[in-house]
This record gives C-alpha cells, sequence and structure tokens, in this order.
C-alpha cells in the first residue's frame, strides 16, 4: 500500500467514524495512531503515542485555553452578559430592528470574554429571546439573530478556534487575537445592516421597544463598564505589549472572579461549578489537540500535502482560483463537520499550499475562522441552531434556518471583503508591540 493510498483511507475511516459519533479527539488518535504504525512500525507509534500526549497539554502556550475558558464563566456567573444586553438595549432598542441589533452588539461584547460561539449563543439568547418575543419580533428574526449573534465568539478575541490554529500552524497566538478585532467589528456592523435591511423589507419583523429616560440608558451603560474593562485590559494589553495572550487570560480570569466576588455571586457551589466545568471544556479541547498532532503526523508521512500542493500549482491556476476552490470546499464541509474537526482535519494538508502560494497565515487563520462560523449556522449540523432551539423551544427548526440565511448572506460578503482587503486583518497585527 502506497504512503498516499493509505492517507486517502485515514481520511475515509476518520469521516465515517465523525458519522458515527465517536468524539473528535479518540478519532483522531485512533485513526492517527495505527496508520501511522502502518507506515513506520509499531514501537514508532508507541514511542510516539507515549511523548505527544505529554510534550502537547506542558507546552506553556497552550495555557491561555483553561484561564479564557475560566474567565468566560465567571463572567457568566457574575451577570455581565445580561448588564451588556441591557445596556445595548437602552440605547438602540427603540430602533426598529432594535432589540436584534442590541443582541449582536451584546453577542459581540460578551464574545470578548467567552471565546466560545455555543456559550455566546445561549447565554445571550436566554436574555434576548424572551425580550424579543415580549415586543412581538418575528420567531425568524430573533433566533436568526441570536445564532448568528453567536458566531462571533469564536472570531472576536479571545478564541480558542484561534488557539488551536495557532498552536496547529505554530503562528502567534498574541497576533492571530489581535487580527480578530476589526474583521470582527466588520462582521458586527454587516450583522447590524442585516437586520436594519430585513425590517426595512418587513417592518413587522422588528417592532421598536420602548424609549428608556436618558438616565436609565446611562446607568444602564454604567453597569456594563465593568465588563468593557476587563476587555481592554486583556486585549489591550495584548496589542501594547504589556502581556503575553497567557498573562492576559490570567489577568482577565482574576478580574472576573473579583467582579463575581464583588456582586456576591460567587458561593463555594457556584465556584465548584465553574471549576469543573472549565476542566471539561479544556479537557475536551486538549484531547482534539493530542489527536490533532498525531494524526499530523500521519498525514505528514502519507505525503498527500506535499503531493496536493504540486498537483494544485500544477495546474497553473491564479492562486486566487486555488483559495476560492479552498474556501469554498470549506463553506461545504462546515455543512456536516464540526469548527474543531475541520481545523484539525484539513489544516495539515490545506496550510502548506496557503504558504507555498504566499497568503499570510495570520490572515489565513482569520478567514478561516470566518468560514468555521459559517459552519455553526449552516444546515443540516449548524450548532448554533440547535443551541438557539434549546433556548427557544416553540420555534421550529425550519423558521430558525430561515432566519439565518441573511446573516450567512453577510457573512459572505464579509469573507469577500478580508479576502479582497487582506490588510483589515493584518492592519493591527503589523502595529503591535513586540
Amino acid at each position: 500500500m502506497s504512503p498516499t493510498f493509505a492517507g486517502v483511507v485515514g481520511l475515509v475511516v476518520l469521516f465515517v467514524l465523525f458519522f458515527f459519533r465517536m468524539p473528535i479527539g479518540v478519532s483522531l488518535l485512533l485513526v492517527g495512531g495505527v496508520g501511522f504504525a502502518a507506515l513506520t512500525n509499531w514501537p514508532a507509534a508507541s514511542a510516539l503515542l507515549g511523548s505527544e500526549p505529554f510534550h502537547v497539554t506542558s507546552a506553556y502556550a497552550l495555557s491561555v485555553i483553561p484561564l479564557f475558558v475560566l474567565m468566560g464563566h465567571f463572567a457568566t456567573l457574575s451577570g455581565m452578559a445580561r448588564d451588556f444586553y441591557a445596556a445595548a438595549y437602552a440605547w438602540i432598542g427603540p430602533w426598529r430592528g432594535g432589540l436584534a441589533g442590541a443582541t449582536i452588539v451584546a453577542c459581540s461584547g460578551f464574545s470578548a470574554l467567552s471565546g466560545s460561539s455555543v456559550a455566546t449563543a445561549a447565554t445571550i439568547g436566554q436574555v434576548a429571546l424572551p425580550e424579543m418575543r415580549r415586543y412581538r419580533y418575528d420567531p425568524r428574526l430573533a433566533t436568526g439573530a441570536v445564532a448568528a449573534g453567536g458566531t462571533l465568539g469564536i472570531l472576536i478575541p479571545p478564541s480558542t478556534g484561534m488557539v488551536v490554529y495557532a498552536i496547529l500552524t505554530e503562528q502567534s497566538i498574541g497576533q492571530l487575537f489581535v487580527a480578530g478585532i476589526l474583521p470582527g467589528v466588520l462582521l458586527t456592523v454587516m450583522f447590524m445592516i442585516t437586520i436594519s435591511a430585513v425590517c426595512l423589507l418587513c417592518p413587522s419583523y422588528g417592532p421598536p421597544g420602548k424609549v428608556q429616560p436618558i438616565a436609565q440608558r446611562a446607568a444602564a451603560l454604567l453597569r456594563a463598564l465593568p465588563m468593557l474593562g476587563i476587555v481592554l485590559v486583556t486585549i489591550g494589553g495584548i496589542y501594547l505589549g504589556f502581556f503575553t495572550p497567557t498573562e492576559a487570560a490570567a489577568v482577565g480570569a482574576f478580574l472576573a472572579m473579583l467582579l463575581a466576588v464583588v456582586r456576591r455571586a460567587l458561593t463555594f457551589g457556584a465556584l465548584l461549578k465553574v471549576l469543573l466545568e472549565s476542566v471539561r471544556t479544556s479537557g475536551l479541547v486538549f484531547l482534539i489537540l493530542i489527536g490533532a498532532t498525531l494524526f499530523s503526523q500521519f498525514i505528514s508521512v502519507t505525503r498527500i500535502p506535499g503531493d496536493l500542493a504540486q498537483f494544485l500549482i500544477g495546474l497553473n491556476l491564479p492562486k486566487e482560483a486555488i483559495l476560492t476552490l479552498i474556501l469554498s470546499t470549506y463553506i461545504v464541509l462546515g455543512t456536516f463537520l464540526e469548527g474543531f474537526a475541520m481545523l484539525v482535519l484539513t489544516l495539515p494538508v490545506v496550510f502548506p499550499i496557503i504558504t507555498t502560494l504566499g497568503y499570510d497565515p495570520i490572515w489565513f487563520g482569520v478567514v478561516m475562522v470566518l468560514v468555521l462560523e459559517m459552519g455553526l449556522i449552516s444546515p443540516p449540523l449548524g450548532v448554533n441552531v440547535f443551541v438557539v432551539k434549546g433556548v427557544a423551544g416553540d420555534v421550529p427548526m425550519s423558521q430558525i434556518f430561515v432566519g439565518i440565511l441573511p446573516f450567512w448572506a453577510a457573512m459572505i460578503v464579509t469573507l469577500v471583503i478580508l479576502v479582497l482587503v487582506p490588510d483589515i486583518a493584518l492592519l493591527l497585527p503589523k502595529s503591535m508591540f513586540r
């Protein structure tokens, strides 16, 4: 059996395991370990399996994951999501479609603390959907805004997806975080424009909310300041060179915990739950990374990345055409593969092609994360859609998927803009203090 054919067989087996819902990390470990042993020998595979888990989990850079996860749980516990939504609601809620707009703004703010799309959609959905239902918002717009807004959790830093990309491609976590800021703002604006367009075409979809007195709006904004302060300290500290990403995560987790203490939300039981949830989430990510490392070793032995790169370059297509082909493939894969699975499955093959074509790896990381976001709301998998369905149980799945279509189109437009104007993602990393 040739190495290339063995690699193709391994990829097919991996897809089959995913289809039968075997955990991503376990699937990668199994296929990577058996495949590596088949192409080399069992002692070499055994040695790799014995060393790689320690090598991966002991990497200092990876400590950013449990710390940012911990910060997100403390932020949820302290009620910062409710405060930020209340502030956005107070200022833009009276506009037509304003409650949906406030949902997008709240999602973008909470994303800067949680780093998780699922957590953002679930947390903000529990706050925003009852309000939009109370003001008789069309359920398609309401659920679509929550599902789409939740995707900002993987683009706006801190992003677990960016950390995984950085580890797998040996790029700077700090530069990737900073590179996601302007694209995150751009996507937020695009979502807001989408809501305005929908309400312009169908005014009944987003009735205006109640106008609040200026003093009440100022008070709501004041309550949201601690959350804004934590975001500025962590992300601003990375940009200005005061903190490494790991140090920023530690500072952010401490400040979020301190706020929970000040608000008397941090009981012993709550602390225990936060710690257990953080360990569980971090453990799942670490297992995926261990499996991804072993699977990458297997793929490198198969020579598939080099062969595929030579094949594509040999077609003499413009590099823009090859990039379009790659991104189109990702969009299709996003309809039935989970985001982490797409990252670890494709990066060993795709990343060498991207670097060979001369594209900036930091820029491609942002673009890839945006495409992963699209998968979060793409049928039939659409993880965020199922999360929203869990919060809005009375809304049919078909209506939720219809509601996300305008936002999905906005993400396509954003993707095109980032491809045509890569400096949107690269401007801030180029100006960072090193």
